[in-house]
């Protein structure tokens, strides 16, 4: 069974018994017919993935595996913060007119910094790195730019990565102040499971262990029965997820690098509500 699943199931089970509840209190969100979005939250979740075993995507529903993989190439290869330059549409409410989230995810990572090694951005430090001082303690990334958050349509809920490598394993912490976890939490977990499989080809090393570490980990009130719901169904297989091997330059990638196989899953879910907080905001 997905073992991804086993993690989602109890961290679930976790939240729903042992978390926090916000009712009553003065909270931000609030559902379409202008309730407040109560929460019940769990503070500091560390989930620990080793790709070495498996890929990481759940089978209690399907997770939409090359769309995720699109908005990390976005983010992180297109350095866009424009929604044109992304196929899926969850950030279509965040954009202007134009199409821009403003200065926010993949427009940080298109800032460049004077480094050691020259001037260059964050993700191309990384690279860098990762090829010429693969035992450095410094190979990490960070979005959440306090000089540009007054001018981000949304500010980074997802917001560092750290690599480390161990031998010939790529590993990496991801960290997120903030996550719905009925919306997102899969979501995320695949797209940086595959972008943790695309630095550890191009740098010639193997995938290792993403850890994913929340801050506040929520389930927003109208989400329990859903959730409950969930954890109930029944478990299969992790998927088999490979990237094409050919690829030596992780600009080179595309959705069509990556093939899923054997990914038994239940139904999807439809009809979720979402607060105005809407799929990306945590």
């Amino acid at each position: 069974m997905s073992k991804a699943d086993k993690l989602f199931v109890n961290m679930c089970e976790r939240i729903l018994t042992e978390g926090f509840s916000t009712e009553g209190e003065t909270v931000r969100a609030r559902w379409e017919d202008g309730t407040p979005a109560y929460t019940i939250k769990t503070f500091g979740v560390v989930n620990r993935y080793d790709l070495s075993e498996e890929f990481p995507a759940l089978t209690l529903r399907p997770t939409a595996i090359k769309s995720a993989m699109d908005e990390i190439l976005w983010i992180w290869q297109r350095k866009s913060n424009n929604i044109h330059d992304l196929k899926p549409h969850i950030w279509d409410e965040w954009a202007d007119a134009d199409g821009s989230i403003g200065k926010a995810y993949g427009y940080q990572m298109a800032q460049k910094y004077k480094f050691a090694q020259g001037e260059m951005d964050q993700v191309d430090n990384v690279l860098w790195q990762l090829k010429h001082q693969p035992q450095s303690r410094r190979i990490m990334t960070n979005i959440y730019n306090f000089a540009d958050l007054s001018e981000m349509n949304l500010e980074p809920c997802a917001y560092s990565m750290t690599f480390n490598v161990t031998g010939s394993k790529l590993n990496a912490i991801l960290n997120q102040r903030s996550q719905d976890i009925l919306a997102a939490n899969n979501w995320n977990v695949v797209q940086y499971a595959i972008l943790l499989m695309m630095f550890a080809q191009v740098s010639d090393l193997v995938p290792g262990e993403l850890i994913h570490v929340i801050s506040d980990a929520h389930i927003y009130n109208r989400h329990v029965p859903v959730i409950e719901e969930l954890i109930r169904r029944p478990q299969y297989p992790a998927p088999k997820v490979r990237l094409n091997p050919d690829i030596r330059d992780f600009y080179d990638f595309t959705t069509a690098d990556i093939t899923v196989e054997d990914y038994q899953t239940n139904p999807q879910i439809k009809n979720i509500q979402f607060s105005d907080a809407k799929k990306q905001i945590s």
